[in-house]
């Protein structure tokens, strides 16, 4: 291959590579670390993963919330404490159930209410059975987080006689194993991640050395997106969750590290043809950086469509995400390369790229594919879309939501002391409702409400504040539908009373909240979504048909992605369910990131046809992109399976899925389905540029254009 060998100072790509500007860069980015990372320690400490926060103001749920914070003693956590023995309680099991609430009571003093000046009985109760007794404790947070409660609560009652039984359950205690869940999680997902990605590079590389620099560059991006969101947060309130700080690090590492094999795979491809190193970096950057910007645009447009969700932590997740994917591309685009060109050639040792005016090109693995895609362009379409399909059929498995209590992969003891209370005690088996109302209207609200079906239990509580408290029971197991169905049957019949501006909240009734507001999500944010990939697309490609037909090629891929985990969920796994906000999530990130390895196929293949026309230009781009997508693919699917190893059965399938949708657009969709429709549609894919008119109109070249061609021709 022929080689411009003018030299570098009079090109623009010389002009462009002065020996100062990796230096500068490199300068650059040492100053903004200085006051990037200690921010970025920071972050954990405005994450929140309280309903108040999560749910939009106007849910009614979160209306209770906000009521509960401001009453006196509206600052509490419940637990429960299920005391059982086989065969039936005895005279020291209910004097330890005594001794054990008298204790706890002295330590976690309740305030006094009027229900309490009348109430004379014992706090404890047994269960009708004679098995179980139970008693419940009002715990202030001005005592500490449930979090940091339970754990000496369940100390504190360990001295029990041999064969007593006892769970600490409840709204706190839930919270606590929840929160438990995610204490360190970061740092866990950090870490795991951090290892997975260098396994990959060095396998990927096969270098001592070279795997070390763009795991040092992602560091630095993943610390910088940290300290961006600190800052994101303070200064416009987004609401950051746990759960999204782990996606941040994820998407980080997982982008940022493909930036960067497509990157180095045009550097080294750069440092055969040019022999000073700055100036084969910027070619490397003039064929890598339209691709990557055009990513990163993609996946930033989509992650910015979630501000239209009125769930705030989906919402929360937009700029989030796209402060991490900017981070990303900045310093893969900049620091990155800077630190390439400052430690030269050697870096790539032992398999250094040599400068050689010709420079043989094999076919490989990649080109044989390409080859036989063309010849078998129906074959590797039908049977591409055969497997998508049969895939996807697994959507028919249990879709349903999963309930709260199976959220954790090893149910903790708040869980299954669920399932003890209601084999016990039925009528306070469910998660308690909370009505407010306002005082007059207590005793008609109260009446309504037990006439209500499904209320197995109604309680006055205190007056305080202008609003009267009622505890209700349902007879249902907690966030099933038939639960909801009684939480939705109160709401109903509480809203009629006039003038008593009754409202209803709860555990439950959040949980139906995030549910009900999670689908009108759905249902805004997946048409936007592809809306603005598709109009990306379009910007991109200079074309109308081949963003439809990759943006279709997505969609059937996230199905099949979906049903493939569904079946994996249901039937190897065992879990009883798909978390609410799984499939907006795995759309989101199947979409926007799937239709990243089409992006940087079709914009070479684009670049390619500009010389050799459709076909030639599609297999060239196959086989030049094939090695570099595909250990992209493997790297980003790796990061997102870094999820599945935490003991959270949202995580778990987001991880999964995501993790196998990517590997599916990787490894199918864009090394066989597009290449065998590109080839089947012709250069009416690229319809209406001109690249789509007869190959009569273009140039007739078997060299390629000139650095100043090149562009103009693309124009």
């Amino acid at each position: 291959m022929a080689v411009n060998a003018a030299p570098s100072g009079k090109t623009p790509a010389g002009r462009l590579a002065g020996r100062w500007v990796p230096w500068l860069v490199i300068g650059l980015w040492l100053v903004l670390a200085a006051g990037m990372v200690p921010l970025s320690g920071k972050l954990s400490s405005v994450t929140t993963d309280s309903a108040v926060d999560t749910l939009p103001a106007s849910a009614e749920s979160t209306k209770v919330a906000v009521l509960e914070d401001s009453l006196p003693d509206g600052d509490n956590n419940t637990f429960v404490f299920v005391y059982h023995r086989a065969g039936g309680m005895t005279d020291v099991d209910r004097a330890t159930v005594e001794r054990h609430y008298d204790r706890l009571a002295k330590r976690y003093p309740p305030k006094a209410t009027d229900a309490d000046e009348d109430d004379e009985g014992s706090p404890t109760s047994p269960s009708t059975d004679r098995e179980a007794m139970m008693f419940t404790l009002e715990v202030s947070t001005t005592y500490g987080e449930p979090e940091t409660i339970v754990g000496p609560l369940r100390d504190a009652t360990q001295d029990r006689p041999s064969g007593l039984e006892l769970d600490v359950t409840g709204p706190g205690a839930i919270d606590g194993d929840m929160d438990a869940v995610f204490d360190g999680i970061d740092v866990q997902v950090l870490l795991t991640t951090i290892v997975v990605v260098t396994l990959l590079l060095i396998l990927t590389y096969r270098s001592p050395v070279l795997w070390i620099i763009p795991l040092v560059v992602v560091g630095a991006a993943a610390l910088t997106a940290m300290a961006t969101v600190y800052l994101l947060v303070k200064g416009f309130g987004i609401v950051v969750n746990d759960q999204n700080s782990a996606l941040l690090t994820i998407l980080v590492f997982g982008v940022g590290t493909d930036y960067a094999l497509l990157l180095i795979a045009r550097y080294r491809e750069a440092l055969h043809h040019h022999e000073n190193v700055r100036v084969a970096m910027v070619h490397a950057l003039r064929g890598a950086a339209p691709a990557i910007v055009a990513s990163a645009a993609t996946v930033v447009a989509g992650l910015l469509c979630l501000l239209a969700a009125d769930l705030n932590s989906t919402s929360g997740l937009g700029p989030i995400g796209a402060a991490g994917i900017l981070c990303a591309l900045v310093a893969m685009l900049t620091l990155f390369p800077a630190v390439l060109v400052v430690l030269g050639r050697r870096i790539f040792w032992p398999a250094i790229p040599r400068f050689s005016t010709a420079v043989e090109e094999k076919p490989g693995l990649w080109g044989r594919l390409g080859t036989a895609i063309s010849r078998r362009r129906w074959v590797a379409t039908l049977g591409s879309l055969g497997v998508l399909g049969v895939l996807a059929l697994g959507l028919a498995g249990n879709t349903g939501a999963l309930r709260e209590q199976d959220q954790f992969l090893s149910a903790p003891e708040s869980v299954t002391g669920f399932t003890v209370l209601r084999q016990h005690f039925p009528e306070l088996g469910g998660q308690p409702m909370t009505i407010f109302t306002r005082p007059a209207h207590q005793e008609r609200v109260l009446d309504v409400v037990k006439d209500t079906p499904g209320v197995a239990l109604a309680i006055p509580e205190q007056t305080s504040g202008g609003w009267a408290n009622i505890s209700v029971f349902p007879k249902d197991a907690p966030d099933t539908a038939a639960e909801y169905d009684t939480i939705k049957r109160v709401r109903t019949a509480v809203h009629a009373v006039s003038g008593a501006e009754a409202i209803v909240g709860g555990p439950s009734a959040e949980n139906l909240d995030t549910e009900v507001t999670t689908e009108r999500d759905e249902k805004l944010v997946i048409p936007l979504v592809l809306a603005v990939v598709l109009i990306v697309l379009g910007l991109l490609l200079r074309a109308i048909l081949a963003p439809l037909v990759l943006m279709a090629t997505v969609v059937v891929s996230f199905a099949a992605a979906f049903g493939g985990s569904v079946f994996v969920f249901d039937t190897i796994l065992g879990f009883k369910g798909v978390d609410y906000s799984v499939p907006l999530l795995a759309f989101l990130f199947l979409v926007a990131l799937g239709v990243d390895y089409n992006i940087f196929l079709a914009s070479r293949a684009r670049e390619e046809t500009a010389r050799l026309g459709t076909r030639k230009g599609m297999l060239k781009a196959l086989s030049a992109t094939g090695g570099v997508i595909t250990s992209a693919g493997l790297v980003l699917a790796a990061t997102f399976a870094v999820l599945t190893t935490l003991p959270l059965v949202m995580l778990i399938e987001v991880g999964f899925l995501v993790a196998f949708g990517v590997l599916l657009d990787a490894l199918l969709v864009r090394s066989v389905l597009v290449p065998a429709l590109t080839l089947l549609i012709g250069r009416r894919m690229w319809w209406p540029s001109r690249l789509s008119r007869p190959a009569a109109e273009l140039p007739d070249r078997q060299q390629p254009l000139t650095d100043d061609e090149e562009p103009a021709l693309q124009r």
